[in-house]
């Protein structure tokens, strides 16, 4: 594709003071309007956008501001919902896990070995039923098109691979190990940027920092929340407007009751923990312990960037007024710890934690009673009686069918023309195939492309480095940090960032870690200066 021809997937403030102006100015209705910026309202203005819809997505904050970037960082195969006899979300993920490894997202999906310790003490029960799992889990993931080649199948080690793969592991009474391979994202919020940005390539305009006030099924309020200057500002009023539409589709999560008062939601609140990988000897895998008295649940120390480790999960009710920010309970932390430690030779304490981070699931309330870690992980599509349509629940894995359900849903109920659903094989901004920025290279004038680099931006990797408005591109934005001064460039100028907070806490991911977020504080500031 030639360059006349390459889509503009570049999200900045320039193009969205362009956009925005442009809707304060319409007439007539758009096709569809999205409120919400996580991975669901991406990928549904992805699907729509492709599908040559003309698309408008509308976000409060900032692209994956909710629960989108505080997940587990997974595109799992939905091996404990097989556990718990829910077969359609199992098989619904392994098959979606294996369109973002092999089409869509490969730069930013990888392998991952899960390894479950047994130990002497283990329970008969509890050595045996992982691995009936994992087998089980193996069977899906072929019956998903998954081969062998890509995620080797469930097997037993023993304890010196198992400390192979984890060194931090207990080794008294060590008997063996079970291994399941699953998949691991470079990083959930990187993943819905590039969503973002590859329905901007389709024609999506994506405006962030623009709150819906009022909603129905064809028309909302919105009002800019842009960061402004004291001379800029004026009344409330007067940065309000009303937009039309064919169709609106609300997919804002835990807060869908906001938009949609008749949609229940119960929140759930999920806690990880940020600990320095040399704690655990840097693990090649994710160590899973199982919890103690639950025959499905697991704690995990899983590998992530910047030489840290994510240990988690919780899975407590959390009701009440739902906060921006969730935050951790000084209880969750001490459940994890208490989890990850029974299988370490070295426990973990207060101290190692070096930050924590807490995400509420969007689960869909039924009405029954019991522990959110027992409600369904279904979604559901629903609509209101003034036409909105409101999509809620489900897993991030599933993010794409979930997306493809709701357009479904508005092409039949609207009859817009429309071409069939196009994104179980088009590739994300970065991945192979993608026509922006092919072929990322080893080295640029600048010098050699860090790995890590290469790693988050795949095919795009160089063309970040060239077009880095930050003079000294490839140097880390601070010291101990694999983030390059380019990055943060390219978050302001291609990746829609307005804010420092943007390109510390989702951009970049910096932030989980307190320390590193004031380090890195500095090129934050000197990128968000970029902006006109």
């Amino acid at each position: 594709m030639n360059a006349r021809t390459t889509p503009d997937t570049a999200l900045s403030a320039a193009r969205r003071a362009r956009e925005l102006a442009g809707l304060r100015e319409r007439t007539t209705p758009v096709d569809l309007v999205v409120i919400g910026g996580g991975i669901t309202g991406t990928g549904i203005a992805l699907d729509a956008a492709s599908r040559g819809l003309e698309v408008v997505l509308l976000e409060a904050h900032d692209l994956a501001f909710g629960t989108s970037r505080w997940s587990s960082k997974l595109a799992h195969g939905g091996l404990r919902y097989l556990a718990t006899g829910n077969v359609g979300i199992a098989r619904r993920s392994a098959v979606e896990r294996g369109i973002l490894l092999d089409r869509t997202a490969p730069h930013l999906v990888r392998p991952l070995a899960q390894v479950v310790p047994v130990f002497r003490d283990t329970p008969p029960l509890g050595a045996v039923l992982p691995g009936l799992g994992f087998v089980a889990g193996t069977l899906l993931s072929r019956l998903a098109g998954t081969g062998a080649d890509r995620l080797p199948g469930a097997r037993i080690v023993g304890p010196r691979r198992v400390a192979a793969y984890v060194p931090g592991v207990r080794r008294e009474g060590l008997r063996f190990g079970h291994v399941n391979w699953d998949c691991q994202l470079v990083d959930d919020a990187r993943l819905v940027t590039a969503v973002a940005r590859t329905a901007a390539g389709h024609g999506a305009q994506v405006i962030t920092r623009a709150r819906v006030v009022e909603a129905s099924g064809t028309q909302v309020t919105v009002r800019d929340e842009a960061p402004i200057h004291d001379d800029d500002a004026g009344a409330d009023d007067a940065r309000e407007f009303t937009l039309s539409a064919r169709a609106v589709i609300s997919a804002t999560g835990v807060w869908a009751g906001e938009t949609a008062p008749e949609v229940r939601v119960r929140p759930s609140r999920g806690t990880h923990l940020v600990i320095d990988a040399a704690a655990l000897g840097h693990p090649e895998g994710a160590l899973t312990v199982p919890v103690p008295g639950e025959t499905n649940r697991f704690c995990f120390a899983l590998p992530a960037g910047f030489g840290r480790l994510h240990v988690g999960l919780t899975d407590v009710d959390a009701p009440g007024p739902i906060p921006d920010v969730p935050e951790s309970s000084d209880d969750e932390i001490d459940f994890l710890l208490d989890v990850v430690n029974r299988a370490l030779a070295t426990a973990l304490n207060r101290d190692d934690v070096l930050g924590t981070f807490a995400g509420l699931r969007p689960l869909v309330d039924s009405g029954a009673s019991g522990e959110t870690a027992d409600l369904s992980r279904e979604h559901a599509v629903l609509e209101s009686e003034n036409g909105l349509i409101t999509i809620t629940g489900g897993k991030l894995t599933e993010y794409r069918l979930m997306a493809e359900q709701a357009v479904d849903l508005v092409v039949d109920r609207t009859g817009l023309p429309a071409s069939p659903c196009r994104t179980a094989d088009l590739p994300l901004v970065g991945a192979p195939g993608h026509p922006v920025a092919v072929g990322a290279g080893g080295a640029t004038s600048h010098g050699r492309l860090p790995a890590s680099l290469v790693e988050r931006y795949g095919q795009e990797a160089a063309a970040v480095v060239t077009a880095s408005l930050l003079d000294r591109p490839l140097e880390p934005v601070a010291e101990g940090l694999d983030v390059t001064r380019a990055e943060f460039s390219y978050a302001v100028t291609h990746e829609g960032a307005l804010t420092v907070d943007d390109i510390l806490d989702r951009r970049s991911r910096v932030g989980l870690a307190p320390a590193d977020r004031a380090a890195a504080e500095a090129a934050a500031q000197e990128a968000v200066g970029l902006i006109s």
